[in-house]
């Protein structure tokens, strides 16, 4: 990184920015980084690492992804010459319709309940990179997660309170759950050690799928196709009433037919240029190109407005991000064009509406030939607090959130993905399975005049959104868990090191915030036109002074906001680096 338009912070960071040659993981749990470098130590490619961690990734943070969820990655093979799209984001099933949910009584998809299940695809697609991209054989990625499936794992502090809190409801209502989850009813005990025979169960059942006589490649299919099967039982179980977050009791509308196809596939990303690097992202099916609208308004302002520790930057990034969020909900969804945002008139027509004082209205951008779908503006006091996905309530009590993992090899593979769904909290545990399934379909207006109206067949608008980036012969591959905070932790990272000259330790380090004036893409929905929560380390003077710019500032403490990790190699010496977010002591970093 070579520009300096603000000054970086001192050389002090709470963990080293790792370097090395041979292979650099990071991920939200040190545990599943630690298994992701093992592989690499083992002679597995990047794409073989990643895939193991991200199944481990099920079992240590169950509370912010399963099985039964969904994922977004970006990844480039060494001899490519520009990303691809790991799309594991399932579809709606043929029974989610607008029509079926009013019948109900619902004008909101629940937050919480198998009928927000979309086709669950994170598993399928963590197959389809290991069959065309790794080397390892399904027996060989499982075999770590089949360990803590079967011999157990500590169970994170933060998991077991999220069990505590919804412990009632698991007990009244979904016995499976407190079955898993409660010994004896009781509540575990953080850092018990947690096994979860069932899953186990399904992982063997992968490992073993095919003849055995068959190629690696035939193998990995044969699993895919046993995935699918073993998911119907996940249909069979949901398809009685239970209690949903609407206060209800629903029956799920996933049936065996919605499993017919394998539903991961690849795509290819958009990209924008930005201060002479290329940031790539997941189209408007996801949230990514948000970050490259507001990327394309910030280029050409002067370096000091985009320092996110004033407060005349603090301030721009986050009319900014108002702008381009207010684009996302009233322009994204699935089959949607993203690039008429990205276009010079509508940045530019953009970059002018930056005002001095904090706008407190709901501003899409002006298109040729479209008109911006409005949704409800609920208002709620506490949305600017948030800091993930809500579940279960919207107090932020019981609270899902998501996981990341990053990882490049020293052939110069590397690959971001941002798992999510499926958490312990989102719906009922299939007895036989071991985990449950997703709520994605939260994201889906019941508006059929919405861009992401629910539609059988059509993915929700997801948050889940990697970046990768080219920077010269440098390759940076990096995420965070957080919902709508996702791409709005990264555009701070992404400017202090393309900036402010931050390293990546640095800039995960460094104290960020985020805006609660875009409409919520969990339920129920709602928006807070000038709520900002920033951490308390950007200091009095920039809180004050936000303040004073009509902000509405919640401070969310010193270290709250971002779990933000990265992975690089610098083409040109074979150097590698990694980097991870110390909140919530749970991110790690390896390599050598």
């Amino acid at each position: 990184m070579t520009t300096t338009g603000y000054t970086p912070p001192s050389a002090f960071t709470t963990r080293p920015q790792l370097m090395g040659t041979f292979g650099m993981a990071a991920s939200t749990h040190a545990t599943a980084t630690a298994v992701a470098q093992a592989v690499l130590e083992r002679g597995g490619n990047a794409f073989d690492a990643a895939c193991a961690g991200g199944f481990v990734l099920h079992l240590v943070e169950p509370h912010l992804n399963g099985p039964g969820g969904d994922l977004v990655g970006l990844f480039q093979p060494a001899d490519a010459a520009a990303p691809t799209v790991l799309m594991g984001q399932g579809t709606a099933p043929a029974g989610a319709t607008i029509d079926h949910f009013a019948a109900e009584g619902l004008d909101l998809v629940p937050g919480a309940g198998g009928l927000a299940a979309a086709i669950p695809a994170a598993v399928d697609a963590w197959l389809l990179l290991l069959r065309d991209h790794g080397t390892w054989t399904v027996s060989d990625v499982v075999s770590y997660a089949i360990g803590y499936a079967e011999e157990g794992h500590p169970l994170l502090p933060a998991a077991a309170a999220t069990i505590g809190r919804v412990a009632d409801l698991f007990r009244d209502h979904w016995t499976s759950s407190a079955q898993l989850w409660l010994s004896d009813g009781e509540l575990p005990t953080p850092g018990a050690r947690h096994r979860n025979p069932a899953y186990a169960g399904v992982l063997r059942r992968l490992a073993t799928a095919g003849d055995p006589a068959d190629e690696r490649r035939a193998r990995i299919d044969a699993a895919r196709t046993e995935w699918r099967h073993l998911l119907a039982d996940a249909c069979a179980f949901l398809a009685r009433p239970h209690r949903h977050s609407s206060g209800r009791d629903h029956a799920a509308v996933l049936t065996p037919a919605d499993l017919a196809d394998p539903p991961a596939r690849y795509e290819t990303p958009l990209a924008v240029g930005f201060r002479g690097r290329t940031v790539f992202k997941a189209d408007a099916w996801s949230q990514g190109p948000a970050l490259l609208e507001a990327l394309r308004i910030l280029e050409p302002l002067a370096d000091e407005r985009l320092d996110p520790s004033s407060v005349d930057g603090a301030h721009t990034l986050i009319e900014v991000l108002k702008l381009v969020l207010a684009d996302r909900d009233a322009y994204f969804g699935e089959g949607a064009d993203a690039t008429p945002l990205l276009a010079d008139a509508v940045v530019t027509a953009r970059r002018a509406e930056i005002g001095d004082r904090a706008s407190s209205t709901w501003r899409p951008a002006t298109r040729a030939g479209a008109v911006p779908w409005r949704p409800p503006l609920r208002r709620e006091a506490e949305a600017a607090v948030g800091t993930g996905e809500p579940t279960v309530a919207r107090t932020g009590d019981t609270r899902g959130d998501t996981c990341h993992i990053d990882v490049v090899d020293r052939w110069g593979n590397i690959i971001s993905v941002t798992p999510s769904g499926g958490w312990l909290q989102s719906s009922p545990a299939i007895p036989s399975l071991g985990f449950c399934l997703g709520t994605r379909l939260q994201m889906c207006w019941l508006d059929e005049a919405s861009p992401a109206a629910l539609r059988p067949g059509h993915r929700p608008r997801t948050t889940l959104s990697p970046t990768l980036v080219h920077d010269g012969t440098t390759r940076i591959a990096l995420g965070t868990p957080g919902g709508d905070q996702q791409d709005q932790w990264q555009l701070p990272m992404l400017l202090r090191m393309f900036v402010g000259g931050y390293s990546a330790q640095q800039a995960i380090d460094a104290p960020t915030l985020h805006t609660a004036a875009m409409v919520d893409s969990f339920w129920p929905r709602t928006w807070d036109p000038t709520g900002i929560a920033a951490e308390n380390r950007l200091g009095e003077r920039v809180l004050d002074g936000l303040a004073r710019r009509g902000h509405r500032v919640t401070p969310a403490g010193d270290w709250s906001l971002g779990r933000l990790s990265a992975v690089g190699r610098d083409g040109s010496t074979g150097i590698l680096w990694a980097a991870a977010n110390p909140r919530g002591v749970q991110g790690y970093a390896a390599g050598r």
